[in-house]
């Protein structure tokens, strides 16, 4: 059983400069109250409620109470280093504690600091988030010194923070030491091709990591380079690395995909967001086709055309370990796009396909409506954004008449759609009722109320004929 406070007790704060004296002891009093329920919830979500380091100090009085809590979130509750402090106190008393979200809350270097005091005594704890909670270098340097000692912590979490060279450098040394963590989240700070650097050193000696995440470090081609370098030569066996975001060019991702035709345990790759190109993709596609772990890649935003695309399918015809391919945000077009559907028309195993913002048009369209009728692993396809207007999605409800067991979900948001669009959508829906769709996102096209009507009475229709199954309806 979890525990979140009532919208009673939301704010400490007054809304607004008329509010009385009276109406502050009301809000204390009842988080009070509250307070000595939660001597007794093994979970307790306190998030998004901006109770401040005043709420927190008669809040968190209750968790050295409390025997049994295993997970506490307080994020986003403008907690500083104060309430922080106040926490420390009450959490060494628990025993059970496994989990504490922090996030959110500006509790700086400082704050971090109270924690790593908890973090040298806590023999529980497993997985501490501090996102956004203004962390530089000093503090990662403290937190770091912490995990040295600690033999607890499984995953920390400290994205969106303002941590340098010298913060990572002091994470990396720490993971040489440290036999317990396997996962670490940096994304968003400011690392560099240097916090790179330093990254690979310590991941040279560190047998025990299993997810890295460095999305948004600008690392650029040179960092990559030694962070590959580094993980290659590690005993580790990574599974998930993002690396999304980081200025990886043609010349970075060569060395990616080194990294990829060598591991054996990679399984979630993201390179989400970065300039790789069709030269880039033609390097990430050999990789895949000696590849034989990872079931999940990101390769969106990269400036990938129909030649690219054309290097992808080819590595799909040679790969049956991938199940998600996100391609998003690259201008393949319509050609890439039915380079890509006649492709998985009876090759691969891919399962999840998201092409949105891919400029496929009618002509992309119509080649997913062809490869639906004959494909067997598709679960769900993403075509948002793709301009494909009333003639495309009249062409893809047309596939969906045919039956197809596998695909359940499709969106087709922000595609210019309108009535004419809707309808032929909703007379698919009523003519193949055995259709495996559950979900189908129609949100910001441009539907009237008739478009709209229709489609609901095609839900309906579909509930009633077939026992009260549930068509999710978007629009």
């Amino acid at each position: 059983m979890s525990s979140r406070p009532s919208e009673e007790i939301t704010n400490l704060e007054p809304s607004s400069p008329e509010a009385t004296q009276k109406y502050i002891q009301e809000s204390m009093s009842r988080i009070r109250e509250f307070s000595k329920e939660l001597q007794t919830f093994p979970e307790a979500d306190m998030s998004g409620r901006k109770f401040g380091d005043e709420g927190i100090k008669i809040l968190s009085s209750s968790l050295g109470y409390n025997k049994s809590l295993e997970y506490a979130d307080f994020s986003a509750n403008n907690i500083t280093a104060v309430g922080s402090s106040e926490m420390r106190k009450y959490l060494r008393a628990n025993s059970h504690l496994k989990t504490l979200n922090m996030s959110g809350n500006p509790i700086g270097d400082d704050g971090a600091g109270v924690l790593c005091d908890f973090l040298f005594t806590n023999g529980t704890l497993e997985k501490l988030q501090l996102n956004s909670c203004n962390i530089s270098d000093e503090g990662a340097k403290l937190l770091a010194n912490a995990l040295k000692s600690n033999q607890t912590l499984v995953v920390l979490e400290l994205n969106n923070n303002t941590i340098d060279y010298p913060g990572f450098a002091a994470i990396a040394e720490a993971l040489i030491v440290n036999k317990t963590i396997r996962g670490v989240h940096l994304n968003g700070n400011y690392g560099g091709a240097l916090g790179a650097l330093a990254l690979a050193k310590g991941l040279e000696q560190n047998k025990i990591l299993r997810e890295i995440h460095l999305h948004g470090n600008g690392m650029g081609n040179e960092g990559i380079r030694t962070l590959m370098e580094g993980l290659a030569s590690s005993k580790a066996k990574l599974s998930s690395l993002d690396i999304g975001n980081n200025s990886i060019g043609p010349k970075g991702v060569y060395y990616v995909a080194e990294y990829m035709k060598k591991s054996k345990s990679i399984q979630w790759l993201n390179l989400y967001m970065n300039d790789i190109g069709d030269e880039g993709a033609e390097k990430i596609a050999e990789a895949l086709k000696r590849n034989k772990t990872i079931s999940t890649i990101d390769i969106g935003g990269n400036n990938i055309t129909a030649a690219g695309a054309t290097h992808i399918a080819n590595a799909l015809k040679d790969n049956s370990t991938i199940t998600s391919l996100e391609m998003s945000y690259n201008p393949i077009g319509g050609d890439g796009a039915k380079i890509l559907a006649d492709t998985l028309k009876h090759n691969g195993n891919v399962q999840t396909l998201r092409l949105g913002w891919c400029q496929i048009g009618v002509k992309g369209a119509a080649a997913f409506a062809e490869c639906l009728q004959y494909n067997s692993t598709m679960s769900t396809l993403d075509l948002r954004a793709n301009g494909l207007g009333d003639e495309g999605a009249a062409i893809l409800a047309r596939s969906l008449k045919v039956v197809n067991e596998t695909l359940t979900s499709l969106d087709l948001g922000f595609n210019e759609i309108r009535d004419n669009g809707a309808f032929a959508l909703a007379q698919a829906l009523k003519n193949n009722v055995d259709a495996a769709v559950t979900t189908l996102n129609l949100m910001n096209n441009f539907f009237t109320k008739y478009g709209k009507v229709a489609l609901t009475e095609a839900k309906e229709h579909v509930c009633e004929v077939q026992d009260g199954k549930e068509i999710n309806i978007f629009f």
